[in-house]
């Protein structure tokens, strides 16, 4: 039987390919890295293929992004213009998801970016990755909320409107059809 978090030999070749176009056409992202490094590293981190796979498939056009200018690491952001399709209409977290006493949504933001194994990005990435792309003009996405926000109920989301990009709060049970959540993975350079 086939482990579904590993993918066949033919997903990987055609992940391969939507990535390597991505990183081409996107080159302002990550311009002082080629794509052979980045092609190794992913060839030697099966489960960082399947979690960008899941980015994929929830429509988040993952690619690498340069959040850190010496890093020995490799990190792939969402950076579909719009919040990902198949990430949107969830709450913050489990615990205000089972706080919810009617209209539960399916799932949280972080319960599941933790399933796809991927982290929500932090406000000041966030604005990084909003400074190279321009994203979220019609949508919203949470984002990486601090503990002290958290511990009293509230959770925080961005967007850019007015060519600014904007942090605002909500209770961290709220979820609406355009607001969803861009992730990051980290992976380890060869």
């Amino acid at each position: 039987m086939h482990d579904r978090r590993i993918l066949t030999k033919y997903e990987t070749e055609k992940l391969l390919e939507i990535l390597k176009n991505r990183f081409e056409r996107n080159r302002h992202l990550h311009r002082s890295l080629q794509w052979e490094e980045v092609h190794s590293a992913l060839l030697h981190d099966a489960s960082a293929m399947w979690s960008i796979s899941q980015m994929e498939a929830t429509g988040g056009e993952p690619d690498l992004v340069m959040l850190e200018e010496s890093s020995s690491t490799l990190i792939f952001v969402d950076v579909a213009k719009e919040s990902p399709k198949g990430r949107r209409s969830l709450c913050y977290d489990r615990e205000a998801l089972e706080k919810r006493k009617a209209n539960k949504p399916e799932n949280s933001a972080m319960g599941l970016a933790k399933e796809m194994g991927i982290e929500l990005l932090t406000e000041e990435e966030y604005r990084k990755v909003q400074k190279m792309e321009m994203l979220d003009l019609k949508t919203s996405s949470w984002v990486k909320t601090p503990e002290a926000i958290r511990k009293l109920g509230g959770a925080i989301f961005c967007d850019r409107r007015y060519n600014t990009v904007f942090t605002y709060h909500n209770g961290a049970d709220s979820y609406y059809g355009s607001r969803g959540f861009r992730g990051k993975l980290r992976i380890e350079r060869t």
